[in-house]
């Protein structure tokens, strides 16, 4: 164990929380896949959920992705498979996940 090792296990909090995903860029579709594509295989980033419904959904946000938004629902699921990775939400944080499919 180098001394940068030790001190980074002295000063280190015992239960510290792992370093946040990377946020994508939800600008648009291409700058989405371009973000994803930069992502190493099993790893994840996020947009935020109102990026999503802007990107994808034509309902009102409070909507997106509901029962009736069966278009923003296959829009995401085509991007998503196009791209390969996988979509998750998270309501409770406002952000919409997506893991880089290996």
């Amino acid at each position: 164990m180098g001394v940068g090792d030790l001190l980074r296990k002295i000063f280190s909090p015992a239960n510290g929380a792992p370093p946040d995903a990377p946020r994508l860029s939800g600008t648009s579709e291409s700058a989405l896949g371009s973000s994803l594509r930069s992502l190493p295989a099993g790893e994840r980033g996020w947009i935020t959920f109102a990026e999503a419904a802007r990107l994808f959904s034509s309902e009102q946000p409070q909507y997106a992705f509901g029962e009736m938004d069966d278009a923003g629902k296959l829009r995401l699921g085509q991007f998503s498979a196009e791209h390969r990775c996988s979509p998750q939400f998270m309501p409770a944080e406002g952000r919409v996940y997506f893991t880089r499919n290996t």
